[in-house]
């Protein structure tokens, strides 16, 4: 007994022997490290953004059968500027880096993924500017973990937080964004970094609030989807039913671009004259069926307000698949995610069209979360982004969808580098 209390005598004393740091913040440098990160992300994000809306402005004005050549040099040029300035890689190559080096994501590319994005998204390739934003956004985050000296994981939370600040801006979500660039990393354990979750948030509402600042961005649904009112349990069942169909279009979205990926590597041939025959595809698309021009963030809410005949909406559906297949494999430059959104609210729309007495919303947002979730395997921040973005606020049919979606998604994942068998090798 005395040995016991000698023991706690001298720990008690080793105690008060050290300095007493005083700290009244539960974060200190961190959190304004976070914060920075926020900051410059909604800058860029707010930037590009501007950028992006005068160029597609301008570029809207060819139309007719002048999207054609529109599209085919906007094509040439994006695929000049990375066979010139440097390949910047897709959301494959984001993900492989955060997994597998070390948290790492160059800047010395963004340069030429800002210029050929901008080619490729304002001229109306079915990519959105969310890919090259992450890219932007998490590479300016590791850039300034190197500033402050991080390494290991507080280097990778960085650059994950620079990331969810770039998905943030966009969707105006920051819980969501913040758990996407989380989710995306991984397709089993979802939340593989969950260290970085809170860096993430910090660095998703600054980003926010400096984008809606830029832009003047109001708080709101982005899309104008009729109220929904819950009718009972079945409409658990009925979400389930709409994931079911929005999933087996997700198989085939995977396929369609498998196929397209196969033909554009039949042959090497240098990434311009790929982007440029992609060019011409999407322009004859586009001349064709005007409403698959462009990734989907203001033909959404056409869709919705307009009265399509039933054959228009399966044609429009064909031809938007084709297109996001086209611009995914010649080499264009963008993210999938609101074209998928995009290709749910017409599944969703078919489905009432078919049966008029579904909820028109329901079944609208489950077949939205339902391909995202079987393409991207991102059930809870795809629940959460529809959610913000529709004004949908009873999450579990949401949940049920997306999870849905995921659970019947194919075994290998759409993303290669969100396989563990990379890891293992």
């Amino acid at each position: 007994m005395k040995i016991n209390r000698r023991r706690r005598l001298i720990r008690t004393f080793n105690l008060l022997d050290q300095p007493i740091k005083f700290n009244p913040f539960v974060f200190s440098r961190t959190f304004f490290m976070w914060a920075i990160t926020g900051l410059i992300g909604g800058i860029i994000a707010g930037l590009y953004w501007i950028v992006l809306e005068h160029f597609t402005e301008f570029l809207h004005h060819f139309q007719g059968w002048m999207v054609i050549p529109t599209m085919a040099i906007s094509g040439l040029l994006a695929g000049l500027v990375i066979h010139f300035i440097g390949d910047p890689g897709e959301i494959h190559l984001i993900v492989n880096n955060i997994r597998f080096n070390k948290g790492k994501l160059e800047p010395k590319n963004n340069p030429s993924m800002i210029l050929s994005s901008l080619f490729c998204v304002a001229s109306g390739g079915s990519l959105g500017p969310e890919a090259p934003l992450v890219q932007v956004t998490g590479s300016t985050g590791t850039y300034l973990g190197k500033l402050f000296r991080l390494k290991g994981e507080e280097l990778r939370s960085l650059s994950i937080a620079g990331m969810a600040s770039g998905f943030t801006a966009l969707f105006g979500a920051p819980l969501g964004g913040s758990l996407f660039s989380l989710e995306i990393l991984h397709h089993k354990h979802a939340v593989e970094y969950y260290k970085a979750i809170i860096p993430a948030l910090v660095a998703s509402c600054f980003s926010y609030l400096m984008f809606a600042l830029i832009i003047h961005l109001g708080i709101g649904a982005t899309w104008d989807l009729k109220a929904y009112h819950y009718n009972g349990v079945y409409d658990f069942a009925y979400a389930t039913a709409f994931g079911i169909v929005g999933t087996l279009f997700g198989w085939i979205f995977i396929f369609v671009v498998k196929f397209f990926k196969k033909a554009f590597e039949y042959r090497k041939f240098p990434i311009y004259i790929k982007t440029l025959v992609g060019g011409i595809l999407l322009g004859i698309i586009a001349f064709y069926f005007p409403l698959t021009r462009y990734f989907g963030h203001n033909e959404i809410n056409q869709l919705i307000n307009g009265n399509y005949a039933l054959n228009f909406l399966i044609i429009i559906l064909i031809f938007k698949i084709l297109a996001i297949a086209i611009t995914v494999t010649s080499g264009w430059r963008g993210g999938f995610i609101i074209p998928l959104f995009f290709v749910g609210t017409i599944l969703g729309l078919i489905i009432h069209s078919l049966f008029p007495s579904v909820d028109t919303t329901l079944a609208i947002v489950s077949c939205m979360a339902a391909i995202n979730a079987c393409v991207t395997r991102t059930p809870m921040s795809t629940t959460i982004i529809l959610g913000t973005l529709t004004g949908f606020t009873y999450f579990v049919p949401i949940l049920f969808a997306s999870l849905t979606g995921y659970f019947l998604a194919p075994k290998i994942p759409f993303i290669g580098s969100q396989s563990e068998k990379l890891a293992e090798e």
